[in-house]
């Protein structure tokens, strides 16, 4: 049986890890909550860059890597397609689309912090969600400014700061009472894709406010990529790799 690492940390490559048995393994960097209620292996920790994860493949007859990791995550990804050519096996990765402004959207893209804190001068009252990055700018947050960060885990924020610790999937009406009670005058994200965190950028249409979207890192080339979690399960299936609640592929 052809045995899996999955590099995993955000929902979609939750779910297929739910769906693994005890052969494979599934790695997370620790960021956040680690699962305890999966048959599959878990690691949790980094790997030492492209080297050390090309020995973790080797000593562990990994045949399959697969990079479910965010599409923001390019370091990883950069990694995992370097140790998979390294150990000659295939790479596959799940690269989902980026949102798309509609006709209403005021999207602002910028290529990184220097460019955002540009952008940001002439607002009071940010919403931070890009992950841990503005925790390191803390201290220099202008005094025109109140920022509130939204990330995985809780943090104590400062006089101008506050951070909310918490994960997607996002209630719709619930982002529309936050936008409302903390009067934010801008949005600040990562184009991130999927579901599960694009209520707020509903909200902030609703609200004609202009969202500052990060731009996105390039990735490198792997075996395949797949767009949605559907195609990359059937393709396991169809590669004979048995997923819980999905059936077989017939000949």
């Amino acid at each position: 049986m052809t045995r899996l690492l999955l590099l995993g940390g955000v929902g979609d490559a939750l779910k297929l890890a739910r769906q693994l048995g005890p052969t494979h393994i599934y790695s997370l960097a620790g960021l956040g909550k680690v699962p305890d209620d999966l048959d599959c292996q878990v690691r949790v920790g980094g790997f030492g860059g492209a080297e050390g994860l090309a020995r973790f493949i080797v000593e562990q007859r990994i045949e399959l890597l697969l990079d479910v990791t965010h599409p923001y995550a390019s370091r990883i990804s950069r990694n995992a397609a370097q140790a998979a050519s390294q150990c000659a096996i295939p790479c596959w990765a799940l690269r989902r689309p980026g949102w798309l402004a509609g006709a209403d959207d005021d999207w602002r893209e910028v290529a990184d912090w220097d460019g955002l804190a540009h952008a940001l001068a002439s607002f009071q009252r940010p919403f931070f969600t890009l992950g841990r990055e503005p925790l390191a700018h803390l201290e220099n947050i202008p005094a025109t400014q109140f920022w509130t960060i939204r990330m995985l885990d809780a943090h104590p924020g400062n006089a101008q700061a506050r951070v909310i610790g918490d994960r997607g999937p996002f209630d719709l009406d619930k982002e529309r009472q936050l936008f409302a009670t903390q009067r934010f005058d801008v949005l600040v994200s990562k184009n991130s894709g999927g579901a599960a965190t694009e209520a707020k950028l509903q909200v902030a249409r609703e609200r004609g406010l202009p969202v500052l979207i990060m731009a996105r890192p390039e990735l490198p080339g792997v075996d395949r990529t797949f767009a949605d979690l559907a195609s990359l399960q059937q393709a396991l299936v169809t590669a004979g790799i048995s997923l819980r609640d999905l059936p077989p592929t017939r000949a």
